[in-house]
């Protein structure tokens, strides 16, 4: 453990070699089907999590964020391994209660220094502020440092998905049966972003193909730092990739290519394609 802790929650979506190699720590929520519960990362992979979403009958999942309780045993062990301070990252506190929960921890050790840092984001935006922090974090930056740049950098977070199918929208009960069924019908596409830490729909395109290339049209139009395509199953991504990476100009080499996992892609539903982006600041 580095002098400085980085912890966050398994709807960053990070990579067991990414959390390894960053030497970061991972408090999971809970995922429930039914009567029965998982943590993403412990007992549930991503492709566990999308092979049991889209099972026929299954139930429509729910997230709980993890106790208070979990996230100060956390903290604790990161000190007693020889963190000197932690930096706690979380998804948005308008998805989940998980800063909340982590806020609640950190006043129950006051006499330690952890700083909490709601992205206001989750999956893949978050997973790029929680590489950054530990980025510094072996740098040897302080953790009110690393506290304040990610706080920093949030605004230059950019991600657009393009949906496959209304119908996790409506299951999750983000649109009506009706909304739903005429959007079938019209063939619409809603294209998904982040507005104030909270998931929502900026464009409605007509067909995939065509809300495709509106990703791609928005994501070039940025001046790209990192660059991550982001599916949940989705058809074609290796070429999507390629096509993102000839309108931007960005180098395919350096572009990853992730899966989204429960926290968001259960409203996501399957066949979803888009990207996000750590900008260059200013």
């Amino acid at each position: 453990m580095g002098r400085v802790a980085i912890l966050t929650d398994s709807a960053a979506d990070l990579l067991p070699e990414e959390l390894a190699a960053g030497r970061i720590a991972v408090v999971p929520l809970s995922v429930s089907f039914g009567e029965a519960t998982y943590q993403p990362g412990v007992d549930l992979s991503v492709e566990d999590f999308w092979v049991r979403l889209t099972a026929p009958g299954t139930p429509f999942p729910k997230t709980a964020a993890p106790s208070s309780g979990l996230l100060q045993a956390a903290f604790e062990r990161a000190f007693s391994q020889g963190a000197e301070a932690v930096v706690c990252v979380t998804l948005s506190g308008g998805l989940s209660s998980t800063v909340q929960s982590a806020r609640i921890a950190r006043a129950a050790l006051p006499e330690r220094e952890i700083h909490v840092v709601d992205t206001r984001w989750a999956t893949i935006p978050e997973g790029m502020l929680v590489l950054l922090a530990s980025e510094m974090a072996a740098q040897g930056r302080a953790a009110n440092e690393i506290a304040a740049e990610l706080e920093r950098r949030i605004p230059d977070l950019h991600a657009f998905i393009a949906l496959d199918t209304l119908e996790y929208l409506r299951r999750g009960g983000r649109i009506s049966a009706a909304t739903a069924a005429l959007g079938t019908v019209l063939s619409v596409h809603p294209i998904l972003t982040m507005v104030d830490g909270a998931l929502e729909q900026m464009e409605r395109v007509r067909t995939r193909g065509r809300a495709r290339q509106r990703v791609i049209e928005l994501m070039a139009a940025l001046p790209a730092e990192r660059l991550t395509v982001l599916h949940t199953q989705g058809p074609d991504v290796e070429r999507f990739a390629d096509e993102l990476a000839r309108a931007s100009g960005f180098d395919r080499s350096r572009m990853a290519i992730r899966t989204v996992g429960a926290t968001i892609g259960a409203h996501l539903g399957p066949g979803a394609l888009g990207a996000a982006a750590l900008c260059r600041p200013g």
